[in-house]
């Protein structure tokens, strides 16, 4: 036994975990603590958090299929070891800079008419922007890539291994911000920046050894098939080239004195070439993501990115609008962090009893069953629904009125939520609306619409991560070797497209008046992703797409047809 326990600890498969939780948990402290440090720089605004948000979301949006044509062509390794240092470096090298601004903003201000100060914050939201791109990369090649090599054939394992990753996400998505909020609470935002540039840098090194322990105990990592192999013959034929020039100096010198401006030429197209190449990518790995076999799948889970119904600022300002407290909303996200690894939990007993593609119809028709009490919610008792109010409305009456901002969300009220928005009431922490009589004492808001609202979206987060790791291990499986970083650089960017979609609706109708409208636009497209995935499904399985669940694993392998040899 204690041997076993000593192999587990030092294969392969441990050591990716661990590697990945060190990443992940500093991936999590950065992306709370940089919002709040933005925040915090920019005078209590969410216009800098709101730039740096924008500017990812397009970044990843537009290179995303960039970065996985970068990381088919390289070696894992050298992929693997590049995002991380270009990651862990870059994080590290905000928070040096964010350290400087902290202790030195006031001289800043006066230097320059304070565009000193300014250039700090672009190149702090460029740095870190870069270091989310290296993320993806990161994400790409261990998390769609690596894994699937070190699960070798066996798909139970490789089903295992993704739902403990899942479980890790879950873990770390809250108790890194909790740690990280701590540090800042009873230290300082100077603290928190030192406290994270230096977990990174430690991190990094460990990182960096434990992907060198796990190439080293899997061979096959070594082995990449197609893109990497075609761009080393164009290196080797490109030095053969250039040895054979010197023998072949008369007939160059013949050529150049008939032709006149031809090397001219191909200097010029060879410039061209190089600056339409990464365009050239962009269209072929969307064409490419187009033409899968497991296209509708993955565009079934970009859809799911469409909605405000998770823990994020949107919802979380909602439900202070509607008299719920921090600490409440704390337990809440706690219950929803139990109920997604609820969901990893369910997705490995599915596919082992059901198969992995009726697996993703079965948590898809769960997490749309717990979101129709999301949609009921809209309609109950305590629901603010009310079309007739203009969506400008809160921004309008902040543009005309000559009351301050204390007037309108006293500071004493939440600090902590108070932001310079147009959207005050909305994230204010107070449920009262913005032109009410302070003397007067309020009704309290019902809160039968809000418990509905919030016990749909928890309960909902177990089909939602069953799913999201079903498609996850479709395209694992389904993409072939040489096209998986580029394949999933696509499926990211499409993510983050609907991600991005989100927020613009969200600004097209920021009051609380409008958000269970919002809620049933969420929902509608949750529900056209599913559409999308049973489509998928029938396409793959035909007449067999309702067959019943077996206990029997080899009759429920539809995973993948027939000849599939996409795995390593």
């Amino acid at each position: 036994h204690l041997g076993s326990v000593v192999a587990y600890f030092t294969s392969a498969r441990f050591l990716l975990f661990l590697g990945h939780a060190l990443s992940t948990w500093g991936d999590r402290m950065w992306h709370f603590a940089v919002s709040v440090f933005l925040v915090e720089l920019y005078g209590n605004s969410l216009l800098l958090t709101a730039v740096y948000g924008l500017v990812v979301a397009g970044s990843v949006l537009l290179l995303g299929a960039i970065i996985g044509d970068w990381v088919d062509k390289n070696s894992r390794l050298k992929v693997a070891r590049t995002s991380l240092v270009v990651q862990n470096a870059s994080v590290i090298l905000c928070g040096i800079i964010l350290m400087i601004v902290f202790l030195f903003k006031t001289q800043l201000l006066t230097l320059y008419h304070g565009w000193l100060l300014t250039m700090c914050y672009i190149l702090v939201i460029t740095i870190a922007n870069i270091a989310n791109l290296a993320s993806t990369a990161t994400a790409i090649t261990i998390q769609r890539d690596w894994i699937v090599v070190v699960a070798g054939e066996d798909r139970s394992k490789l089903a295992d291994m993704n739902a403990t990753i899942r479980r890790i996400d879950q873990l770390t998505n809250i108790l890194a911000p909790m740690a990280v909020g701590q540090i800042m609470t009873f230290g300082s935002p100077l603290i928190g920046c030192g406290f994270i540039s230096g977990w990174n840098l430690m991190s990094m090194c460990v990182e960096y050894m434990l992907l060198w322990k796990v190439y080293q105990k899997t061979p096959t990592l070594a082995l990449k098939s197609a893109k990497v192999e075609e761009s080393e013959l164009k290196q080797l034929n490109v030095k053969k080239e250039s040895d054979m020039k010197p023998a072949e100096g008369v007939q160059l010198i013949v050529e150049k004195d008939v032709t006149g401006f031809e090397p001219q030429q191909e200097k010029e197209a060879s410039c061209a070439a190089r600056i339409a190449e990464p365009f050239i990518t962009f269209r072929d790995g969307w064409v490419a993501y187009y033409n899968q076999p497991v296209f509708l799948a993955g565009m079934g889970l970009a859809f799911l990115y469409m909605t405000v119904l998770g823990f994020d600022c949107i919802t979380t300002g909602y439900a202070y609008t509607q008299g719920l407290s921090g600490s409440v909303l704390s337990l809440l996200m706690g219950a929803s962090a139990v109920t997604g690894i609820m969901g990893t939990v369910a997705f490995t007993w599915l596919r082992r009893r059901c198969g992995l593609v009726r697996t993703g119809l079965i948590s898809g028709v769960a997490q749309f069953a717990c979101l129709v009490l999301c949609a009921i919610s809209v309609f109950m008792p305590g629901s603010p629904l009310d079309l007739t109010v203009s969506p400008f409305a809160d921004i309008s009456a902040r543009l005309f009125e000559s009351e301050p901002l204390s007037t309108i969300a006293s500071p004493e009220d939440k600090p902590e939520m108070v932001f310079a928005t147009g959207m005050p009431n909305f994230l204010n922490g107070s449920a009262t609306p913005a032109n009410s009589d302070p003397e007067m004492s309020p009704e309290p808001v019902p809160l039968i619409s809000v418990s509905l609202l919030f016990a749909g979206v928890i309960a909902a987060r177990v089909g939602l991560w069953s799913f999201d790791l079903t498609v996850t291990q479709l395209l694992q499986e389904n993409v072939v070797e040489s096209e998986r970083g580029i394949i999933n650089g696509v499926q990211n960017s499409m993510n983050y497209l609907l991600d991005l979609l989100h927020f613009i609706m969200v600004i097209l109708a920021p009051n609380p008046e409008a958000f269970g409208l919002l809620v049933l636009i969420s929902v509608s497209f949750v529900a056209m992703g599913h559409i999308m995935y049973f489509r998928f499904a029938q396409k793959r399985l035909g007449r067999q797409l309702f067959v019943c669940c077996t206990r029997d694993p080899k009759a429920v392998s539809d995973s993948s047809p027939p000849g599939n040899t996409s795995t390593v």
